[in-house]
């Protein structure tokens, strides 16, 4: 389309399940067409929407929608510093913005400008925790009834729960959790999971770097037994050189990176074959564009695809997700959270869910929308984050 130019940029905020999202809005001179993409970085939403509002916007106003390259490269470099998780979530809200414009002036699905299909949906895993060892059962059951095939098993969340603290006086307050009961009791899950559950059902399972990392060689080693579909974040980015340790020593699956932001931490992972499934949340990346590109590197190694899908990606990231999946030859598993009807509601056109598939839809772009005067009957909340306040039982502050 001759002399289309970006207008304007909308930065929304909402929260229809308590959990802040951003959402972007970029404009065209084209009555009627617009794009939007995902932004959400809910610990620090306010920074995010300053660097939309502030920098993004009369950066990429005037110029041609349609140059996603162009435009990505040099708002990634219009900083000088980059790479950091806010203004990386900033250009990832503009990034799928034009995507989900290329692909509806195309009157095309994203997937279809990615190369097209290579599975009609994505296989999915969801969550499943308990009290105990019976309760996680449970709950695995029940999703099995549905038709899922993959489920991520944990037991009071990351790092465990109902630990005995012998803490210090005074000590300050936070996460409490004790490394080596939690590691004992995620062996003891598995076993019990393995001997009620048999070997059919893939299992999961989200160390969320809560132990130290000779702690998590050991834990790789001992699950080995039960076959996990993978281990996910048994390290923190900062300890990427133990994964080499952990590959020589142990069959167990790994998946890392929902916290990775920058190339150089995924690019030796992957080249030295050291993990099996990237696990990156696509907006902390910079968007589509540099997932796709991601993807395709991981393919040359054999790594698969496992993008971070938990409540804090809105429903628009979902889909950006959703419409990767289905389109690279290395796909490997999908997180999902589920989409209350409160979601379905604000962002008519969520990829649907079916017996343990999710599939996008064939609209045009992104294929999903926003109801603005919706999303602004949820506003967000600007509390700090309290679970990621991790400490030992002395009271040791550790990185989650």
């Amino acid at each position: 389309m001759k002399d289309l130019k970006i207008t304007n940029v909308k930065t929304i905020l909402t929260a229809p399940d308590n959990v802040n999202l951003v959402v972007v809005k970029v404009e065209t001179s084209e009555p009627g067409l617009y794009g939007l993409g995902c932004a959400t970085f809910t610990q620090r939403y306010l920074a995010v929407k300053t660097a939309i509002d502030e920098y993004m916007k009369p950066f990429v106003i005037g110029k041609d929608p349609l140059r996603i390259e162009d435009i990505w490269h040099t708002a990634c470099v219009s900083s000088y510093w980059r790479n950091g998780p806010v203004l990386n979530n900033a250009i990832s809200g503009v990034d799928m913005a034009l995507w989900d414009i290329k692909g509806k002036l195309a009157g095309m699905p994203v997937y279809q400008l990615l190369g097209g299909k290579c599975r009609e949906a994505a296989a999915v895993y969801r969550h499943a925790d308990g009290r105990d060892e019976q309760e996680v059962e449970d709950n695995i059951r029940a999703y099995m009834e549905q038709g899922y095939r993959h489920v991520r098993c944990q037991m009071g969340l990351y790092g465990g729960a109902n630990h005995k603290m012998n803490s210090p006086e005074n000590a300050l307050p936070g996460a409490y959790y004790d490394p080596d009961a939690y590691s004992r009791s995620v062996v003891r899950l598995f076993e019990h999971l393995r001997n009620k559950l048999g070997f059919e059902i893939e299992l999961c399972h989200d160390v969320h770097e809560r132990i130290a990392p000779i702690e998590a060689l050991r834990l790789a080693k001992r699950l080995e037994p039960y076959r996990l579909f993978f281990l996910e974040d048994a390290l923190a980015p900062e300890q990427i050189e133990w994964f080499q340790m952990i590959r020589q020593q142990s069959a167990t699956p790994i998946a890392m990176g929902e916290l990775f932001n920058n190339p150089v931490e995924w690019t030796s992972l992957v080249a030295n074959r050291l993990i099996d499934f990237i696990r990156s949340h696509v907006s902390t990346i910079g968007g589509i564009t540099p997932a796709y590109k991601l993807a395709h590197f991981c393919e040359a190694f054999s790594v698969r695809t496992a993008w971070h899908g938990p409540p804090d990606v809105s429903p628009v990231g979902h889909a950006a997700n959703v419409h990767l999946d289905v389109s690279v030859p290395n796909f490997g598993i999908q997180e999902w959270s589920g989409l209350s009807e409160r979601m379905h509601e604000v962002f008519p056109g969520c990829p649907e869910l079916r017996s343990g598939y999710v599939y996008p839809n064939d609209r045009p772009g992104l294929g999903i929308d926003i109801d603005e005067s919706k999303a602004a009957l949820y506003p967000c909340k600007n509390d700090l984050p309290k679970w990621t306040l991790a400490r030992l039982p002395d009271g040791t502050p550790v990185r989650p």
